[in-house]
């Protein structure tokens, strides 16, 4: 019998509460203060219920719709005076992160870098590209967002600013990682939970592994399926009874569940789940299979609402594991694409040569976007362009979410 109760081994990753903002400056104050407040409350609720709540996050519908975006400068001010807010409302202790929505239009695109630069974790953006009537994507916005991520890759130390910029296709709203993430207004407030479960697939499949004596692959692969999505599901349930169970949630809907296993620096690496499910290393034969398996793992959860990516996430910089993967060669980015079809989340922080062109970035972008449209998944890019770096030198990314990798050549 697998043991998979432990609640240190499922931490809540994100409370991410999703409100709109309007022009009417007078009345950010408000809405902040609403949904700083009710996350504060929940990650009570969790920690008091014996779960750990890593941060809490907050989403706006599209940047355009509220920050005067005349200029660099104006839209400078508005964020300012929401950073100001941010930190007044602030009353949890937890890290908060705040992502202003998507950037509809190429002037918008433009202000990201600078914004990036001044800002960082409080200035989350995202672009989201779609396909025209003949079903061919919007190049126009890709050659921009390819640009934007070259500037950023230059005013930011170390190109780290990318961390806050990413380029969607065929992404919903409501997803509540970053810097995906973007709010329909439409949808009113509400707010998702994600997970930071790992520890928790390494543990219930080593702990597997060890009592079984099954020689046959079909077998293990159920057993693997099934311990894994029980464990999952044990703790799904048990957040979704504690939020059914309040009494305040009334001024924000829940939406759902995002059940990827979102891995940082300072959990398993995605990599050992990997070599658990019998592959020799992330890269190697099987990986494709495994990765198939571990989607399906992701979409079993019963009894609630899944949404966002809910799939699997390989990425490369916050990943112990898939970092040093990269520095004993064991995939390229076509194999990171390769993946993707059938799993998620595309091309997620890939560190890249500082002289890539902008051809090369929207080329990738353009392969990513075509195929999460041809197989209807959500796909992102988020591309490092390390300054100075050539393909194979090693980053030396300063930030506490990254590790250290090799630089990907593009091909």
């Amino acid at each position: 019998m697998v043991n998979y109760k432990n609640k240190e081994l499922c931490k809540i990753r994100t409370i991410t509460t999703f409100i709109s903002l309007g022009k009417d400056r007078s009345t950010w104050e408000k809405e902040i203060e609403k949904a700083s407040s009710f996350c504060t409350k929940l990650s009570e609720e969790f920690i008091d219920n014996g779960y750990i709540v890593q941060s809490v996050r907050i989403v706006t519908n599209s940047f355009g719709d509220y920050l005067n975006v005349e200029s660099y400068e104006t839209a400078k001010a508005d964020l300012q005076y929401i950073s100001q807010l941010l930190e007044d409302a602030n009353k949890s202790g937890l890290r908060v992160r705040f992502a202003i929505g998507e950037a509809k239009t190429k002037h918008e695109i433009k202000l990201v870098p600078e914004l990036i630069r001044d800002f960082g974790d409080l200035c989350n953006v995202c672009v989201n590209v779609s396909l025209d009537e003949f079903g061919i994507l919007n190049n126009d916005l890709i050659d921009e967002s390819a640009k934007t991520v070259l500037k950023i890759s230059q005013i930011t130390e170390r190109g780290e600013g990318n961390f806050n910029f990413t380029v969607n296709f065929n992404c919903k709203p409501l997803i509540p990682y970053f810097p995906a993430g973007y709010h329909d207004k439409k949808l009113g407030d509400c707010f998702v939970i994600g997970l930071e479960t790992p520890d928790l697939l390494v543990s219930v499949l080593k702990e597997y592994n060890q009592s079984t004596t099954s020689t046959s692959h079909n077998e293990r692969q159920k057993n693997y399926y099934q311990v894994m999505s029980n464990a999952l599901q044990h703790h799904i349930s048990s957040i979704n009874k504690i939020i059914l169970d309040l009494e305040y949630k009334h001024n924000f809907k829940f939406s759902g569940f995002d059940s990827s296993a979102a891995p940082s620096k300072n959990c398993s690496s995605m990599a050992e789940v990997y070599e658990e499910m019998g592959v020799e290393y992330f890269g190697s034969s099987g990986t494709v299979e495994a990765s198939s398996l571990l989607t399906r793992v992701f979409k079993s959860l019963k009894g609630v609402n899944l949404v966002g990516f809910s799939g699997l996430m390989l990425a490369l910089t916050e990943d112990t594991g898939l970092a040093e993967g990269t520095k004993l060669k064991n995939f390229d980015i076509r194999s990171l694409l390769t993946f993707s079809s059938v799993c998620g989340i595309g091309l997620d922080t890939v560190p890249i040569p500082g002289d890539t062109t902008v051809n090369k970035i929207s080329a990738l972008m353009r392969d990513t976007g075509t195929m999460a449209y041809r197989l209807n998944k959500p796909l992102t890019v988020r591309l490092f362009p390390v300054p100075g770096l050539a393909a194979g030198e090693y980053t030396a990314f300063e930030s506490d979410d990254l590790c250290n990798c090799a630089v990907l050549p593009v091909p």
